[in-house]
């Protein structure tokens, strides 16, 4: 669908929002999976849909969007091992290893295939978990992945993210206090997002502790991976770019995309940073609801 269409479908999910989930149930525990025990969150009900956070972020990061798709989907929100919430993870950590601890979290609950949605990190374990025969449709916000190792267009990528850790890594004193103002917010934040400030203090405040308490990132970002070539798809696939994304410039990385996903649908949305989550929660809901109905 053309961005216009997005758009003047967006408010859609505000009426999805109305008969949201204050008093909706919501299931919480931890599934034992290969000598791991992986934390997970189950809201609402229907069919079962995958939500997956970034890199150094948690499942807290999709808070803004769950009441928005709980009445339609049975959501399961997992926080990856290594993440702060998450599982403790052994060894080297890689993109395979965490997917693969994700396909046990699904082969725990019996799910063979599920929707998926996953911004940045979480969107290409979206795309693996097609690639692996477990996805119904995947819809991939501002993924990461979509660059050679190596080459500046993933040095630039992943040395920016090193660089958001490290900023809260030295200021874990001093800037929460600060978040209570949103200008604060928005601009300590912006490379996550054009519009923290829509963000509670508290919520930015548990971001930085994310940020900063996710023990794997140096593995992750040393990354030795990348998304290949997925020809025909196995599943529908939706790309989402996000127009101001600063870590995944869409200039550079779009391009790449399109090049190893030929067959995949393309969106952009448009006045967004790299965490649609935060900056547009109705739209990116309507955008993972539409991606499930080309199933």
């Amino acid at each position: 669908m053309a961005t216009t269409g997005i758009l003047a479908t967006a408010a859609a999910a505000l009426a999805i929002a109305s008969t949201a989930v204050e008093a909706q149930d919501v299931r919480t525990g931890y599934i034992a999976a290969n000598g791991v025990d992986y934390y997970y969150e189950i809201r609402g009900s229907g069919e079962p849909l995958l939500l997956l956070h970034g890199v150094t972020m948690s499942g807290a990061v999709w808070e803004p969007v769950v009441p928005l798709l709980a009445d339609r989907f049975d959501l399961i929100v997992p926080t990856a091992a290594g993440h702060r919430g998450g599982p403790p993870f052994s060894g080297r950590a890689t993109i395979s290893a965490l997917v693969d601890g994700t396909e046990r979290l699904l082969d725990e609950r019996g799910l063979d295939t599920v929707h998926v949605a996953g911004n940045s990190m979480g969107g290409w374990f979206a795309i693996e978990l097609a690639r692996r025969g477990r996805a119904r449709s995947v819809c991939a916000l501002a993924p990461a992945g979509f660059w050679t190792v190596g080459a500046p267009d993933e040095r630039r990528a992943t040395g920016k993210v090193r660089t958001v850790r490290q900023r809260a890594i030295m200021g874990r004193r001093v800037v929460p206090p600060l978040f209570r103002f949103g200008l604060v917010r928005r601009a300590v934040l912006r490379d996550a997002a054009e519009h923290a400030d829509r963000l509670t203090h508290e919520q930015a405040v548990e971001g930085m502790q994310d940020i900063i308490g996710c023990t794997v990132a140096e593995d992750l970002l040393a990354i030795q991976e990348q998304i290949a070539p997925l020809e025909p798809l196995p599943c529908p696939v939706t790309i989402a770019i996000a127009e101001k994304d600063r870590i995944f410039p869409p200039a550079v990385h779009e391009a790449i995309a399109r090049e190893r996903l030929p067959g995949a649908r393309f969106v952009t949305l448009p006045g967004v940073g790299h965490v649609p989550l935060i900056d547009a929660p109705e739209l990116t809901a309507q955008v993972i609801a539409q991606s499930v109905d080309l199933a």
